[in-house]
């Protein structure tokens, strides 16, 4: 029976994975105009049950982007240095957006699957009943 249950697992890991992005997605969108924010980036790997591999993925870790905060100039900001500039956010809403429609598409996916299998293991249930 483990191996009509498989499927549902994984559809579920591939969904609780895809949330965590959005997640993180939506907090980088939220903070685009925060000064000094660094955007967070998640990553995905395989999860294992006693050191064996399952084939179902989890999001690891989270990191924070290292790329060059952008200067913004505006003297009157109340982060401004001598000079008048800021230090911005590098999170780039187009890149968000696309991270987070393919994070929401994968997500719907993974509910097919898993609404699929689960389809079928009561066809299944229902033919063994006859």
């Amino acid at each position: 029976m483990t191996e009509l249950i498989s499927p549902l697992k994984l559809a579920v890991s591939g969904m609780r994975a895809q949330a965590e992005r959005l997640r993180y997605t939506a907090e980088n969108i939220a903070n685009e105009d925060t000064p000094g924010y660094r955007r967070k980036l998640v990553s995905f790997e395989e999860a294992t049950s006693f050191g064996q591999p399952t084939g179902a993925i989890e999001a690891s870790r989270t990191w924070l982007d290292q790329s060059e905060l952008p200067r913004n100039y505006d003297p009157v900001h109340p982060l401004a240095d001598q000079q008048g500039y800021y230090l911005g956010s590098n999170v780039d809403l187009i890149v968000e957006i696309a991270n987070s429609r393919e994070a929401s598409r994968s997500y719907d996916a993974n509910l097919r699957v898993f609404e699929q299998t689960r389809q079928m293991n009561a066809s299944l249930l229902e033919l063994l009943r006859r």
